[in-house]
Formats: C-alpha cells, sequence, structure tokens
C-alpha cells in the first residue's frame, strides 16, 4: 500500500483479508486504505466496494452525502451498509417494504432505526401517504393514549380530536420505544391490531384504522414480557418480522464510509467554499473507538469537527473528545506494555477469604516509567464470606463486581458489558437493580 501511494497517491485501495481483528482494520485505514473486507466476502459485495471507491473517486471527497432522516425521504440506497451485518438489516428492510405486515425494528439507541423505518415506508406501496412518527419514551404515560388514539373536546378519549393514528391514515406509524407503553395502552392497541378497528366514544361505531406500523425498541421485550412490563399476546401480535439493527462497533467497516458522508454533508451545509477531507489517521482513530451512542455520536463529533476546523483537512486533532477516551482506555487494553501494573506478592485470586482485606476504593498512582496507572492488589479483591463466615449471596458479589468493572473502565459501558461477558441491556436492567444511575454510573461506582 505505501508503494501504491508513491505511484499512485489518487487511487483508492481495498483491503481483503481473513483475519478479521480490529487492529487490522485500523493498520490499513491508517495507510489510506478506502475499505477492509473480510472473508468469506461474496462477488457481489466485492463489486459493491469496487463501485463505491468507483464513484468517491469520480466526485473527489465530496461523495453523495447521506440525507438526514428527518428531512424528508430516506430510501435503502442513503443507508451506509459496507458491512455484513448492515447489509443483512438493509436486505430484510427491503423484504419488509414488499407487504403490509407488522415489523419490529430492534437495536440500541441511534442505531438508525428511524432512517430504516423512513426506508422501508418510502420502498412500500404507501410512499405517497403519511409517515407519521410517535416516541413513546418522549411523552408522559398519562398523556401517550390521547396522542396515539386521539381526544374529543372534553378530554375524552375519542378520535375526534385528531391522534397519531388518525394522521397516519393510510400511510405509517411508527412508535418509537413501544416498551414504553402504559398496560392500558398496550390493551387498547392490542384490541386495535386484533381488530383493525379503534374504539371510540359510546354511542358511536369503532373506526376502521388502514395504517401500516412500525415499530422501535432499544430493549429486550422478552425480557420485558418475563418482567410483567409488556403484554406477551400485544409482543407476539407486533413481533412478526423483527429486524435487529446491528451496533455500530459490530460494524466497523461502515464508519470510514459514514464518517466521509458526514464530513461532506456538513460542509456543504456550513457553506464552506471547498469540502474539507479527513485524514487516514482520523478515519482510523474514528474506526478504532466503540461508538456506545453509535452512529448519532459519530455523526455529532464529525459535525463538531467540521464546524471548529482550522484547516482544510480533518485529523486526529479534531477529534480531542474520541482521542482522550481512547488515550484513556489504553491502559485497559490486551496491548503488550499497556496492561495495568498489578502490585503485590500473589494475584487476588490468589488470597484465600479468610484473609483478605477489607474491599477498599480502587486506587491509582502515577508509573514512574510509562505513566499507566498502577492499580493496587487490595482493590482488586472482593471478599467471599460475611462476617459470620458463610458464603455471601451471588447478587451482592455481583453488584460489587460491576461497581468495580465501572470505575475500572471509567463509565465506558460498551467495555464494561463486554468484559462481563453480558449485553448491553442487561446491564443497563442490573443497574437500576443496583440503585445505580445509568447516566452517570461512574458516581456510584466502587
Amino acid at each position: 500500500m505505501r508503494a501504491l501511494g508513491d505511484l499512485h497517491a489518487g487511487v483508492p485501495v481495498i483491503v481483503q483479508t481473513s483475519e478479521a481483528a480490529t487492529h487490522h482494520a485500523i493498520d490499513a485505514m491508517r495507510a489510506g486504505a478506502f475499505e477492509f473486507l473480510v472473508k468469506p466476502c461474496s462477488l457481489e459485495r466485492i463489486a459493491a466496494a469496487i463501485d463505491s471507491a468507483l464513484k468517491f473517486t469520480r466526485s473527489g471527497s465530496q461523495g453523495r452525502p447521506v440525507r438526514r432522516a428527518r428531512t424528508g425521504a430516506v430510501g435503502f440506497g442513503d443507508i451506509v451498509a459496507a458491512s455484513a451485518a448492515m447489509a443483512r438489516a438493509v436486505e430484510l428492510g427491503r423484504r419488509a417494504a414488499q407487504s403490509l405486515i407488522p415489523v419490529m425494528l430492534e437495536g440500541e439507541a441511534g442505531v438508525g432505526k428511524e432512517m430504516m423505518a423512513r426506508a422501508i415506508h418510502a420502498a412500500s406501496e404507501r410512499s405517497a401517504r403519511p409517515f407519521v412518527i410517535v416516541n413513546c419514551a418522549a411523552i408522559p404515560h398519562g398523556l401517550i393514549e390521547g396522542v396515539l388514539f386521539g381526544r374529543d373536546a372534553s378530554g375524552l378519549v375519542s378520535g375526534e380530536i385528531k391522534g397519531k393514528f388518525a394522521e397516519a391514515e393510510g400511510g405509517t406509524l411508527f412508535i418509537e420505544e413501544v416498551s414504553e407503553l402504559p398496560l392500558p395502552v398496550q390493551t387498547k392497541l392490542l384490541s386495535l391490531v386484533q381488530g383493525g378497528e379503534m374504539e371510540t366514544v359510546a354511542g358511536k361505531r369503532p373506526r376502521k384504522v388502514n395504517v401500516r406500523l412500525i415499530m422501535a425498541t432499544n430493549k429486550d421485550l422478552i425480557e420485558e414480557v418475563k418482567a410483567g412490563r409488556f403484554r406477551e399476546d400485544l409482543y407476539y401480535r407486533l413481533n412478526v418480522f423483527p429486524v435487529t439493527m446491528p451496533s455500530l462497533r459490530r460494524r466497523k467497516e461502515d464508519i470510514p464510509h459514514l464518517a466521509r458522508a458526514f464530513v461532506a454533508r456538513f460542509s456543504a451545509e456550513q457553506r464552506l467554499v471547498k469540502p474539507l477531507a479527513i485524514d487516514a489517521a482520523a478515519l482510523a482513530l474514528l474506526t478504532g473507538y466503540d461508538w456506545p451512542g453509535n452512529t448519532r455520536q459519530l455523526e455529532n463529533a464529525v459535525f463538531r469537527a467540521v464546524v471548529l476546523a482550522e484547516g482544510a483537512v480533518l485529523g486526529e486533532r479534531d477529534f480531542p473528545q474520541i482521542l482522550s477516551q481512547v488515550q484513556s482506555a489504553w491502559p485497559s487494553s490486551d496491548a503488550v506494555g499497556t496492561r495495568p501494573v498489578f502490585t503485590g506478592a500473589q494475584p487476588p485470586a490468589a488470597i484465600a477469604p479468610e484473609a483478605a482485606p477489607a474491599p477498599a476504593p480502587l486506587g491509582e498512582t502515577a508509573s514512574a516509567d510509562r505513566g499507566a496507572p498502577v492499580i493496587d492488589t487490595s482493590a482488586n479483591v472482593i471478599i467471599s464470606t460475611d462476617e459470620a463466615g458463610n458464603v455471601r449471596k451471588l447478587a451482592e458479589i455481583e453488584e460489587e463486581l460491576i461497581r468495580f468493572a465501572l470505575k475500572f473502565y471509567r463509565g465506558q459501558m460498551s467495555q464494561v458489558a463486554r468484559k462481563l461477558g453480558i449485553g448491553r441491556s442487561t446491564l443497563y436492567r442490573k443497574l437500576k437493580d443496583y440503585g445505580i444511575d445509568p447516566d452517570d454510573p461512574q458516581k456510584h461506582a466502587a
């Protein structure tokens, strides 16, 4: 790649390898690769990568910017799907658009569920009809029923004052965070889905409803059903065609494409004389980050960089917040020479329960040679017995371990969940169980 760069600096390079490790992708991006493909890779996928590289080269650094999900029609062609995981989601979305069955979009916040919903609507036979959005998490529980089904002048739910179902008549209603619906509203929604009719005030006949439903959730609805917060019969009525949207950390091949598209779009929106470019080091930095906020967080980071840019090319220093978080995670990475140093005569696992010291807050001191934190052994101990000498409850030990992990990984939720071997949704649920604020996890960390 270095030789190619010396001979033909403007030629895009596509790297194909059987090694799927993240550091290989980062190395390739640092060397200037346009795209990184992992074997096995279909001929269609390779052809799409070549086509994308050619289009990008012909149009310079501008490319075709991704349209904002909230500013008009969005098609499947506007969704970046260089990765196999996202390509599968897009293919499922295309199939869903060919029918009118309810669609359930599953995935973390910020992965692009609304964009997928808009693309499904735009590709369906209802594309000329309204696309209406209602976010259940943003509406007080006492008002959700009226917002969905409408109210009369006296405040009774009747549909005389238009609700979202009436607004979406003939089109598509996109219900975000459907898990937040109160149980009484779930009952009414179930009745509507089963009969296709919406009840009105007493004395009036039920009104037929002609609306295509697309739902979205960032929670595990099966877990919500088990906990009694979501009706099981409604779940099976709505979860007819599930589409899982992968998190950005699971489709890192898409990050360079998204970053370039965002840079081009924001350059145009800021009315810059010449669109900004983004260098290989910055792309490698963005590719190496886990993006707990997913595509939305990446979009915001690029927007900030474009607005504050002082040069014609965005580099690592134009993403100071991402750079500082990546650097702060280095001491806990698996790279040689960057692991935390544990001091003491023996590892914590070898300490007998009766001889173990009392729990102490995680302490860090600066290392004289590399500047990495030196973590005291006493901070890495979980007592297995109580004061009476009995084995402690599993929940107590689990809570201590979670609090320790939150401190150890500085509140980086993706890393905490991955190292504990649980999903993010499970981690958030456990945080609530133990009274830890998910929005400020370090406040209650060990």
